[in-house]
């Protein structure tokens, strides 16, 4: 299936998808640099918040997606240099609104992030008047 969204992301930042179906995407992010918080190499959250949104975006796969609200679980530190793997699924669709629950693992298998994403897609794109 073809991405339909969020073409123009920054993939060194949001993660590559490395599969998208029917209501599933997953994206994998390849942690650099750029993304690190602190000396010890932790990098921030802020990184695994914006892969897994890409993923969830990605699962709705719909060029006027938007998100609504998130909540979400950072369950272990990530250090520069890991990569972690977040897989969305389209959990229920009731009219716009759309629940998407996002899981993130590291290389290793451990799970990383958790988090539930409620999606939009509206009629038109959010910036257009």
């Amino acid at each position: 299936m073809e991405l339909n969204t969020h073409l123009a992301i920054n993939r060194s930042l949001c993660g590559q998808i490395t599969s998208v179906d029917e209501g599933r995407a997953v994206v994998r992010l390849d942690t650099i640099p750029e993304m690190v918080a602190d000396a010890h190499l932790l990098v921030h959250g802020g990184f695994i918040f914006g892969a897994a949104d890409f993923a969830a975006m990605a699962a709705v796969n719909d060029p006027n997606v938007v998100l609504g609200s998130a909540e979400v679980r950072f369950l272990k530190p990530t250090k520069c240099g890991d990569a972690v793997t977040l897989e969305a699924k389209v959990a229920e669709i009731g009219g716009k609104k759309h629940r998407v629950e996002v899981e993130g693992v590291d290389d290793a298998g451990t799970k990383v992030f958790s988090g539930v994403f409620t999606c939009f897609v509206l009629e038109k794109h959010v910036l257009e008047k």
